[in-house]
Formats: C-alpha cells, sequence, structure tokens
C-alpha cells in the first residue's frame, strides 16, 4: 500500500479477519464485504487474515512490537474488525493482535461487524469498545451485526438481507466520516512537526 497521504488520497480501510479458526463463517462473511467495500467510490481495502499471521501469545513489549503486519496496519487510515461472538466474547487471536501494535492503532476510527448464534456478535463488539480507547483509536457507533448468518449461506457465497446491508452503508458513512477528519487531524500534525 502507498503509505504517502493527502487530503484527496483514496482511504486506506484494513479490515482485519479475527477468527483463527479451520472451520469458519468468516470467508463467507469477508467475502460479502469486500463485494460490496468494492463499490465504494475512494476506498482501498487490504484484507488482513489473522489465521495467515503468526503472532505468538509470547514475546510483545510494551508500546507495541513489529510484525508482519504492522506496515498494513500503520498505512490504514481506519479498520473494519470481522469478529465471531465466541463464548460471549470475542477471539484470542484478535485481542493478541491488537495487544502486539500500538502506534498503528492511535488517531483512528474502528468498525465493526460481527456475527454470532443469537446476538449477532453485539456483546463481542461491546468489549471491543472498552480496548480501542486506551490504543487512542475512535470506535464509531454503528456496526453491523449478522445474526446466525450461516442460515443465509447460498450458492454465491453469503446472502446478506436489505437490514445488513443498510446497517454496512450506515457504518462505512460514519466509519468514512471519521476517517478523513483523523487523517486530517494527523497529517496537520506532521506538517507542524516538520
Amino acid at each position: 500500500m502507498n503509505t504517502e497521504t493527502t487530503a484527496q488520497s483514496p482511504l486506506r480501510l484494513a479490515v482485519i479477519i479475527g477468527s483463527v479458526r479451520h472451520e469458519r463463517f468468516a470467508d463467507a462473511i469477508t467475502g460479502w464485504l469486500l463485494t460490496e467495500l468494492a463499490a465504494i467510490d475512494g476506498l482501498e481495502a487490504d484484507p488482513i487474515d489473522l489465521a495467515d499471521v503468526d503472532l505468538p501469545l509470547q514475546g510483545t513489549r510494551p508500546g507495541g512490537t513489529e510484525t508482519a503486519i504492522s506496515a498494513r496496519l500503520h498505512a490504514a487510515d481506519a479498520y473494519l474488525v470481522v469478529t465471531p461472538e465466541y463464548n460471549h466474547s470475542f477471539p484470542a487471536a484478535l485481542k493478541n493482535a491488537i495487544d502486539w501494535h500500538f502506534t498503528e492503532w492511535a488517531y483512528k476510527p474502528v468498525g465493526f461487524v460481527g456475527y454470532g448464534a443469537g446476538s449477532g456478535g453485539i456483546r463481542a463488539i461491546e468489549q471491543l469498545r472498552l480496548i480501542f480507547p486506551e490504543l487512542r483509536a475512535t470506535t464509531v457507533r454503528d456496526a453491523v451485526l449478522l445474526n446466525a448468518p450461516w442460515t443465509r449461506l447460498g450458492p454465491n457465497g453469503y446472502e446478506a438481507t436489505e437490514g445488513e446491508r443498510a446497517a454496512l452503508a450506515g457504518t462505512m458513512t460514519e466509519l468514512d466520516w471519521w476517517a478523513r477528519t483523523l487523517r486530517a487531524g494527523r497529517v496537520a500534525d506532521q506538517a507542524g512537526a516538520a
């Protein structure tokens, strides 16, 4: 990804896939999301699949550590976290990935797509809303909640409802506003420091 940023540059969105299970529904959801995101002008989506990233549970240092995905997270203007709800929470691999990094998250917005059997992932998302502000990230109010999405898997992948598509549009509108606003602030800070 190009790391040079101007006010007119496309927004760089890191789509973080939080499930690392071998049998997972995240692939179908991510396929749907990337198709929807590709239709948004001025947006570059970069899917970061935590199942493909080696982040051990040991070795993190205070203040973060450079990893195979550090540069991609740093280059992002915003994040869209795709998280299942496991046992009323989010996956350990997702918390581990968050903890391996520090400055990458600062002054950037985070949106959420959650999924689960009965809650649509809301409990996982609400817990993540407590974590990201500690890293100086801003979580957006709107979110996409997919309740039992495996019941809507068709021959062409995940078949979202109108309500889910509307929730994604609302989330992306809010994420876009925060991403552009916070990017302008980061650019102004860099210009002032130069």
